[in-house]
Order: C-alpha cells, then sequence, then structure tokens
C-alpha cells in the first residue's frame, strides 16, 4: 500500500486544498503563501484533472480533510503563519500490530549543536545501508571508512567519520559502534581537499580501485566516470591534483607503501551509499 499510494494522497491533498481556497475567493500567490508552493504550481494543481489513487475510499478521505483544512483556513485568513505541523502517522499490520509515528516539522534550521548530532545520525543510517555483498571484492587491504562533513568544515576536527577502520569478517561489516568527529585524519583531509574543489561534495568513503595484472585498470576507471557522467580526479599520496570543477570520483594509484584507493563523494552520506553501489555496478559489468 506503500508503494501504491504512498507518494500520492498528499499531492492529492494538496492539489484538492488549492481548488478548494480557489472557490472560496483566495487568490493564486495566497495559496502558494499559504501552502509552501508557487503560483505556477498552483495554477497547474487547480487546472488539472485530480489525481487518481486507485483507492476510492482513500480518495473520499483525502477529499474530505482538504474540504475541512480550507474551511479552517479561510477561518484563519490568507495572513495566517503556520509555525509548525505535527504528524501522526500509524501503520497497522496483521495480527494487532502497529507502529505509530508523531513528528513535528517547523521549517527553522537546526542551532550547530543540533546541526552536528543530526549529521551524526545520517552517517549511521547510511553505514546502515551498505551493501557488504557488493562491497566484499572492493575493501581496501587496510579496511575501508565513510566521512562526512558540513557546509562550513575547515578543518579534521570538523569531520565525522568512524574510529579506526570498517573491515569485513566472516562476511559481517566491523567497525566501532557510532562515529565521531575528528576520528579520521586521511579520510578527513581528502573530504577537506574535495570540498575546497567542488563545494557541494561533504562524503566521501573509499574503495579499492579495480585491477588488472596487478596494476590498477584506468580503463575500468574511465569507463565508470563514462557510463555514469561521474567527474575523475587524481590524487598523490593523499595530495588531489590540480581539478577544476565538478568532482565526483578521485583516484590514487598508489606508490611504494602506499595502497592505490577510489574514493568516492558525494552531496550528503545517503547518496553517497547509492553512487558507490552504482560504481560498484559499473565496475563489476565493464
Amino acid at each position: 500500500m506503500l508503494g501504491h499510494i504512498g507518494g500520492k494522497w498528499l499531492d492529492r491533498l494538496l492539489q484538492q486544498l488549492s481548488k478548494e481556497l480557489r472557490a472560496i475567493g483566495w487568490t493564486q500567490m495566497q495559496i502558494a503563501s499559504a501552502t509552501g508552493s508557487t503560483q505556477s504550481t498552483v495554477s497547474r494543481q487547480i487546472m488539472k484533472p485530480v489525481l487518481d489513487l486507485g483507492a476510492s475510499a482513500d480518495e473520499t478521505t483525502i477529499d474530505g480533510w482538504a474540504k475541512e483544512l480550507a474551511h479552517s483556513m479561510a477561518q484563519y485568513g490568507p495572513d495566517a503563519k503556520v509555525v509548525r505541523q505535527r504528524l501522526v502517522f500509524e501503520l497497522q499490520f496483521g495480527g494487532g500490530q502497529a507502529l505509530r509515528y508523531d513528528k513535528t516539522l517547523t521549517g527553522l534550521d537546526l542551532d550547530d549543536d543540533q546541526s552536528a548530532r543530526a549529521l551524526l545520525r545520517r552517517l549511521e543510517w547510511a553505514t546502515g545501508r551498505l551493501d557488504l555483498r557488493r562491497l566484499k571484492p572492493y575493501m581496501p587491504a587496510v579496511g575501508m571508512n565513510i566521512a562526512t562533513c558540513l557546509p562550513d568544515a575547515s578543518g579534521t576536527d570538523d569531520v565525522a567519520a568512524y574510529p579506526g577502520r570498517m573491515t569485513l569478517v566472516d562476511n559481517v561489516l566491523r567497525r566501532h559502534e557510532t562515529p565521531e568527529f575528528g576520528a579520521s585524519s586521511h579520510l578527513a583531509n581528502m573530504l577537506l581537499q574535495s570540498k575546497k574543489v567542488d563545494s557541494e561534495k561533504v562524503a566521501i568513503l573509499n574503495l579499492r580501485p579495480p585491477t588488472l595484472g596487478g596494476m590498477v585498470d584506468q580503463g575500468d576507471i574511465n569507463y565508470i566516470s563514462d557510463e555514469l557522467d561521474y567527474k575523475l580526479g587524481y590524487a598523490t599520496k593523499g595530495e588531489i591534483h590540480e581539478h577544476q570543477g565538478r568532482l565526483d570520483i578521485v583516484l590514487d594509484e598508489g606508490a611504494f607503501g602506499w595502497e592505490p584507493s577510489l574514493y568516492i563523494l558525494g552531496p550528503n552520506p545517503m547518496d553517497l551509499v547509492d553512487r558507490a553501489h552504482a560504481i560498484i555496478d559499473a565496475m563489476n559489468t565493464e
């Protein structure tokens, strides 16, 4: 049910709400301001046929909710400001089991401490999504790590990572339980260097690059870059070469006593993991 209707009911609610408010006499600009949208979006919502949910009972519920909400908003007037939204969401399963969530959205930015804690949580969530089956052939001999930082990070103490390195033992990812700020030196430096080149990249992880005859397979790396439209940069012993514009992957071919590494960059930890999986899949199909 979530997959069938989950992303549609809110669209129908906003569409019906826009239609109801317009019928009451609100202007498109007033509706856009109240719903956090744009005038052009409101115009499309009003002009288009109502979105089909494929479930008439749900459509009746959503339409009734939109009518009630429009009536209440009309009482407050178009100049009223919503300061927070509280969402109570419950999933009921067979056997009398249920999951209930009570969340509040304020539209406000986190303060510095809250942002730091949220970053650590996102890093943990992203790490939990790593596909060990995909990772196993590309785990570096020294282990891997994943790191992230806020956009204003300037030093290694501003970069969050896992203390030590992650390794695969009996097909289980072994790592320190929780990430910490200042836990990585090398990977943090690579991220900070990359961020100076491409300010959107605030997350990084390292993999073992594909090899051919004991050497880094440059052809495979080029294929990945072309196939996925990921911009490739280079590094030597942890120092990124001069690069202009977007930067998505960095290849360090290694040296005596220095293991070759392929660094994946992303705009956030969750997207980074998706990129790593896509790159591994591309390496496996080249």
